[in-house]
């Protein structure tokens, strides 16, 4: 199984196409690459040294953010054009580009941020299932997932090029789909909650994690 969908072609654009994308919210992409990898660091705990897989690593925005914290980094993308820029941003890391290659139960955490919509809703189960497989016992899938119910991450998307065609998840179907991989101790977070101009506010968000208002989404399961 592989990722549906030519990002070769939007490869080179990819940074300039998202910064404008996300322009509404004050930030530009390295903030919420930035804001992901708190939550993992925090998730996993900065001593954490068993391997994780970036899957659907793209261009490398998050994979270069990783392997600073985290010794042994993979990515996984079927872009070839993507997985050459994510090879110049982060060449510590390890990629890969296609499914095969992927070890069974070898890594202590794999993460999937914003890469669930853009696969079609017949396959996702099939895909969580082969990503808990590549698990290490204990290890931990993390999903990270534009929220469906908050009405501007509904417009963003949809004014986004490399989005055509992409169908956005409702929180309960990510907790389902982790639930459905054979995964335990299932959890989900709101995240991301105020733009810039409001960031002030920003030190409430741990405690609005249950509000479904969030621009996005992270999950997590744990392989018994």
């Amino acid at each position: 199984m592989s990722l549906p969908g030519d990002f070769d072609k939007h490869a080179a654009t990819y940074e300039q196409v998202h910064a404008q994308n996300v322009r509404p919210s004050g930030e530009d992409p390295s903030y919420f690459a930035r804001y992901k990898l708190r939550i993992l660091e925090r998730l996993l705990g900065r001593g954490f040294a068993q391997p994780v897989l970036d899957f659907g690593c793209g261009v490398g925005t998050l994979t270069a953010l990783l392997i600073s914290s985290f010794p042994r980094v993979d990515g996984y993308d079927p872009s070839a054009e993507s997985l050459k820029l994510a090879r110049l941003r982060a060449p510590s890391a390890r990629f890969l580009d296609r499914m095969d290659a992927i070890p069974d139960s070898h890594y202590g955490a794999v993460i999937l941020a914003n890469v669930l919509h853009h696969v079609p809703a017949g396959q996702r189960a099939g895909l969580l299932r082969k990503l808990a497989a590549a698990l290490s016992p204990n290890g931990s899938l993390i999903v990270f997932e534009h929220n469906r119910l908050n009405p501007i991450t509904r417009r963003v998307v949809s004014a986004c090029p490399f989005d055509d065609g992409a169908q956005l998840l409702f929180p309960g179907e990510v907790k389902r789909l982790l639930r459905g991989a054979g995964l335990a101790a299932v959890s989900l977070d709101h995240i991301v909650f105020f733009p810039r101009p409001l960031r002030l506010l920003r030190a409430l968000e741990p405690w609005l994690r249950w509000l479904p208002l969030g621009a996005q989404v992270y999950a997590w399961g744990r392989k018994q």
